[in-house]
């Protein structure tokens, strides 16, 4: 199957996540997947990805976006929800499986372990981006900017931000000075600085540009 011949067309840039794409593959009587990852961008840490098949119809469903249009409130909220109420599975990749994969194929493999962690199997995924994971045996569809377009993959991009924020504030407390509790592990100046001075963690990916 050819991966990118199946994303959608290039979307508008002001959109809110609905359930068009869910509805006309059958659910909430079909198990659908939205699927999504963070963490492709920052110098350190895990690529996380996120696997939801949402449960029936309820109203905070419309609460739903684009983890980035939320605040950290808001998604610690919604994933809560989405822990207690939806079938999710998470799955990640580390900094040395990105150093050897590269940060695309990373993201994909992250991508099938979260698939593979749902407690029940899907009848199709949708996809986050524009190609489909290699080894994925499930029908799927991949959507660009999905997480703007489907209920199914914001939720996957909120419970993936914030199982990767929390792993990054727990190596905020195991290697001080980076401020990874702030930046996330994004290149900003506080972080650049604090390569210069202390140099690279154990975390950090070598095969990202770290210095000046």
């Amino acid at each position: 199957m050819n991966a990118d011949a199946n994303a959608s067309p290039e979307l508008p840039l002001k959109l809110r996540p609905r359930l068009e794409s869910e509805l006309a593959l059958g659910w909430p009587h079909v198990r659908i997947a939205g699927v999504d990852e963070a963490g492709r961008g920052p110098l350190v840490g895990d690529v996380v990805a996120a696997a939801v098949i949402l449960p029936g119809p309820a109203d905070w469903l419309d609460q739903l976006n684009d983890s980035k249009k939320l605040s950290a409130k808001k998604r610690e909220e919604l994933a809560l929800k989405l822990l207690d109420q939806a079938h999710v599975g998470v799955g990640s990749c580390t900094p040395a499986e990105i150093d050897q994969l590269n940060i695309l194929w990373a993201s994909m493999l992250a991508m099938e372990r979260a698939i593979s962690a749902l407690p029940v199997v899907p009848q199709h995924c949708l996809i986050d981006g524009n190609r489909l994971p290699k080894a994925l045996d499930i029908p799927a569809t991949a959507i660009v900017r999905g997480d703007a377009r489907s209920q199914s993959i914001a939720a996957a991009s909120i419970i993936a931000k914030v199982e990767r924020d929390q792993r990054m504030y727990e190596l905020a407390e195991q290697f001080p000075g980076y401020g990874f509790e702030r930046n996330k592990g994004y290149p900003t100046a506080q972080h650049r600085s604090a390569l210069d001075r202390l140099g690279p963690t154990p975390h950090h990916r070598k095969s990202f540009k770290l210095g000046g």
